[in-house]
């Protein structure tokens, strides 16, 4: 069974530049990974729905972007439970890289 994390990111940016900085991060996310990962995401109004294939485990989630904040919601698999804290650290600490103010 699907272990949901979920990390909230304040922000001052407004909802616009928000969304902007998340689908410019979402895609040097997938130059990172290169082909060891299999990523699909899209968009339905202000909410990105993906899915990724990592290490043989399947990984879904759901971001939705905010006037003040992005809240993300990821379903890890039993095999990445266990560091299921260490993952939300990173997600929090990489969602406020993306939208410190510039």
């Amino acid at each position: 069974m699907a272990k949901p994390i979920t990390v909230s990111i304040p922000h001052d940016l407004g909802k616009a530049e928000a969304r902007k900085r998340v689908e410019e991060g979402m895609g040097r996310i997938l130059q990172q990974f290169g082909e060891g990962v299999k990523m699909t995401h899209a968009w339905e109004g202000d909410r990105l729905s993906f899915a990724a294939k990592v290490v043989g485990q399947a990984v879904a989630g759901r971001l939705d972007v905010l006037e003040d904040a992005v809240k993300m919601e990821v379903d890890l698999p039993p095999f990445f439970a266990m560091i299921a804290d260490k993952v939300k650290g990173r997600l929090k600490k990489e969602g406020q890289l993306m939208l410190e103010k510039k």
